[in-house]
């Protein structure tokens, strides 16, 4: 169950019936409140918070989740329209596991929550039975069985070969810079540098076979998958 708290009624709307579409339960609440209530009845698997909300602050809330009993392991996503480095540096500071700014795509942010839920090691949620099946033209990709193939041949990825295509194929057409991609599929406080994802790319076309140029290189910007 992943907990989202988003005093904007639309955001937390549809950001829920994206991940509940995707196969993940998810619940959401408007204020610190309700969400300290649900959290004394159920510890969640991951937890999706915005900075700014009427009764405290994002920050606040995980500061609190860092030292409460039960919930410090939980990972937690910071979902902001506050973008500026201070604000992300705080976060993360704090524990924040990832973070996020407004305005953001579903899928991306769909991906981003599974991949927080793997790295973490809990459970899926109950309705993990919805096909969560990506297609982009010859390419099928299923998260949920961690399984990949092009044109009916299943392929053969190591974990962060999946996730990287996994990641590309959640957003087809949009462009991902190196540093992005570092970030969002490695992790923040992988210290590799962007050669890395060029060595993954090279790997991943070579077994696409024919299909390699699904992943486009944008000449000095980074990588994308043709959608």
């Amino acid at each position: 169950m992943v907990y989202y708290v988003e005093d904007d009624t639309n955001i937390r709307e549809i950001t829920l019936y994206a991940l509940t579409q995707a196969g993940i339960d998810a619940k959401g609440f408007s204020n610190d409140a309700s969400f300290r209530r649900a959290c004394d009845e159920r510890v969640p698997d991951a937890v999706l918070l915005d900075i700014m909300l009427p009764d405290t602050d994002g920050i606040s809330i995980l500061r609190r989740i860092r030292q409460t009993p039960g919930l410090t392991d939980v990972p937690v996503m910071m979902l902001t329209a506050k973008d500026t480095e201070l604000d992300t540096v705080r976060a993360l500071d704090c524990g924040a596991d990832d973070y996020l700014a407004k305005p953001f795509g579903m899928m991306e942010m769909v991906s981003r929550v599974r991949a927080l839920l793997r790295r973490s090691g809990r459970g899926r949620s109950s309705s993990a039975s919805v096909d969560d099946t990506i297609q982009v033209d010859a390419l099928t990709i299923s998260p949920s069985r961690r399984e990949a193939s092009v044109d009916g041949k299943p392929l053969s990825l190591t974990m962060r070969e999946f996730d990287l295509l996994e990641f590309l194929a959640a957003s087809p057409g949009v462009v991902f810079t190196r540093e992005t991609l570092l970030q969002r599929v490695w992790g923040w406080d992988f210290d590799g540098g962007s050669r890395t994802v060029d060595v993954h790319v090279q790997t991943i076309r070579a077994k696409l076979g024919d299909h390699a140029g699904l992943i486009e290189t944008v000449r000095g910007v980074g990588y994308r998958l043709k959608g």
